[in-house]
C-alpha cells in the first residue's frame, strides 16, 4: 500500500513510503512486546532478561510510533502502536502510580479524551436532541391546533397551572435529588448500552427526550409562562442535558463501530469502542450528581431566577471548557479515552525504568 508522506527536512517533497513493508519488518517486535506486557500484568512473571527485553522493545516501539505519527497517515497503524506502547508503558510506570494519581489522570486525561474523541458523535447526539425539541416547542407555541392535538385539555391545563412547578418541590430536597440522580444515570446507561443495537434505540431515546422538552417549552410558552419554565429548567438542565447528550454520543459511536469497523474485525472494533464508552459513562456520574444536587437544592430554592440560572450557566460553561481544553490536549498527545492507556508523548518528563517484576 503506497501512501504519500513528507520528509522531516521541510522541503515539501512528497515521498512514497511502504507502510506494508514497515509493518512486515517490525510487527514481530510489536507482537513480542504485547505478549510480554500481557504476561507482566497477568498472573505470569518476567525474569530479568525478559524485563530488559520488554524495556528495549518498548523504547523501539515508542520510536516507531513517533515515526509513524510523523511520516505516515495510517490511522489503524497509529492506533495499534498506541495500544502496544500504552500497555508496555503501564507495566513500566504502573508501580509508581498512586490511587490519587490514577484518579486524577482519569478526570484530567482519560475521560475528557474519550468525550473529545467522540466529539462528532456527540454533535450528532446533540442535534438529535435539540432539533426535535426546537421543532416541537415552536410548533406548539404557535399553533392552537397542534396544541390541542398534543394532549387532552385537562392535562395541559394542570401542567401549566401547577404540575410543572410543583414537581420540583414535591419531595424533600435530598430525596428528590437522589431520585433524579438514579433516573439520569439509568437514562445515560441506556443511551450508551442501546448503541450495541446499531445505535437505533439511542437515536429514538434522544429524539423522544428532545420532544418531551419541546412539549414543555411549547405548552408554557403558549400560556405566557416561558419565563417560569426556563427559570426552573436551566439551573440543572444545561448540565443534565449535556451529560445525556454525551452518553448518547457514546452510544452512537458504539453502534457505528459495528456498522463501520474499518480494517478490524467487528468484535474487535466493538470491544475497543465499548471500553471507551464505559469511560464516558463512568466519567459522567459526577456530572449527574452535580445536576441532581442543583435540581434538588438550587432549582426550587428562594434564590432569584437570575441567580439560579447563573449557577446553571456557570456549571455548563465550566464542563465544556474542561472537555474542550483537557480533552483536545489529551487527544493531541495520543490518548483516545481507553482506561489504562499511557501514550509516551505524555510521559516525556519521565525516565523509563526497569519494571519492578519478580524474577521467575
Amino acid at each position: 500500500m503506497l501512501v504519500p508522506g513528507r520528509p522531516r527536512d521541510g522541503s515539501g517533497t512528497v515521498a512514497l513510503v511502504l507502510i506494508d513493508e514497515f509493518v512486515r519488518i517490525h510487527s514481530a517486535e510489536w507482537d513480542r512486546l504485547d505478549s510480554l506486557a500481557r504476561r507482566a500484568t497477568g498472573a505470569g512473571r518476567l525474569d530479568q532478561a525478559e524485563a530488559g527485553e520488554l524495556l528495549d522493545l518498548y523504547l523501539r516501539a515508542s520510536a516507531h510510533l513517533a515515526h509513524v505519527q510523523t511520516h505516515y497517515r495510517d490511522r489503524e497503524l497509529i492506533r495499534r502502536l498506541t495500544r502496544t506502547v500504552g500497555a508496555a508503558n503501564g507495566v513500566i510506570y504502573g508501580s509508581r502510580r498512586s490511587p490519587r494519581r490514577a484518579f486524577g489522570d482519569f478526570f484530567s486525561i482519560t475521560f475528557p479524551a474519550a468525550v473529545w474523541f467522540h466529539r462528532r458523535a456527540v454533535l450528532v447526539a446533540a442535534l438529535l436532541f435539540v432539533v426535535p425539541a426546537a421543532v416541537m416547542g415552536v410548533w406548539l407555541a404557535n399553533s392552537s391546533v397542534a396544541l390541542e392535538a398534543s394532549a387532552p385539555a385537562e392535562v395541559r391545563d394542570a401542567y401549566v397551572a401547577g404540575d410543572f412547578e410543583d414537581y420540583y418541590s414535591s419531595e424533600p430536597a435530598a430525596t428528590f435529588s437522589t431520585g433524579v440522580l438514579v433516573n439520569n444515570i439509568q437514562v445515560s446507561f441506556l443511551a450508551f448500552a442501546a448503541g450495541v443495537l446499531l445505535g437505533l434505540p439511542t437515536v429514538l431515546l434522544l429524539v423522544q427526550n428532545g420532544l418531551n422538552l419541546g412539549f414543555g417549552v411549547g405548552l408554557m410558552t403558549f400560556a405566557g409562562r416561558s419565563g417560569l419554565f426556563w427559570g426552573l429548567i436551566l439551573p440543572h438542565g444545561l448540565l443534565e442535558i449535556s451529560a445525556i447528550v454525551v452518553a448518547g454520543g457514546a452510544g452512537l459511536a458504539l453502534g457505528w463501530s459495528i456498522i463501520d469497523p474499518g480494517d478490524r474485525p467487528r468484535l474487535t472494533s466493538l470491544a475497543e469502542q465499548g471500553h471507551r464508552s464505559v469511560t464516558v459513562v463512568l466519567g459522567l456520574i459526577p456530572m449527574f450528581v452535580t445536576a441532581g444536587l442543583i435540581e434538588g437544592f438550587v432549582t426550587p430554592s428562594d434564590l432569584p431566577t437570575v441567580g439560579r440560572v447563573g449557577i446553571g450557566i456557570a456549571v455548563f460553561t465550566a464542563f465544556w471548557i474542561w472537555i474542550a481544553a483537557w480533552g483536545s490536549r489529551a487527544v493531541s498527545l495520543g490518548y483516545t479515552g481507553l482506561i489504562g492507556e499511557s501514550p509516551t508523548t505524555d510521559r516525556q518528563h519521565d525516565t523509563p525504568v526497569s519494571p519492578e517484576l519478580t524474577p521467575a
